[in-house]
């Protein structure tokens, strides 16, 4: 497979790619804990396919100091014991609202009562835009075809500078 289109070569696309880097910005200054931005992009990338942000997220997150373990096990958290209740409300709410038209109905109200005994305001805002964010980056990576294997840690940011 080979990538079809580079965004950030393209005048519109490197305009958009920015923009969404600083909206990414936003849930990444909130007080949602960084380990629980990267378990949850991780898990709807692994969902969506996304070999390129699966690669950018988990390394992402082992340079931030998540174990291999955990790492390992986010694509079966329900039958592991190394998530905390809140990680896996979030992980939970990572799925479902993936998964919108496999559900069919969106987020559960089990999951979300979940979400909001673990989370405050801005981390439910934050946490709601990680996802809605990652699905989109899910998306344009999965339409270009871009691959995973050649992500170094700290890589998209530095694109961006």
């Amino acid at each position: 497979m080979e990538t079809r289109f580079n965004l950030f070569e393209n005048e519109i696309g490197s305009k958009f790619a920015k923009r969404f880097a600083n909206a990414g910005m936003v849930i990444q200054q909130s007080s949602l804990p960084s380990s629980t931005q990267e378990l949850v992009a991780l898990r709807a990338s692994q969902i969506n396919g996304c070999g390129h942000c699966i690669d950018m997220h988990t390394k992402e997150a082992a340079a931030a100091g998540e174990t291999a373990v955990r790492l390992h096990l986010v694509a079966a958290w329900r039958e592991s014991t190394v998530f905390t209740e809140a990680e896996r409300a979030a992980l939970a709410f990572s799925e479902e609202g993936t998964r919108l038209g496999d559900a069919n109905r969106g987020v559960s109200d089990e999951t979300w009562a979940e979400v909001r005994k673990h989370y405050d305001d801005d981390q439910t805002a934050a946490l709601i835009a990680s996802v809605a964010l990652i699905n989109a980056a899910n998306r344009m990576a999965v339409i270009t075809h871009q691959q995973g294997g050649s992500y170094e840690a700290g890589m998209f940011a530095a694109a961006l500078g």
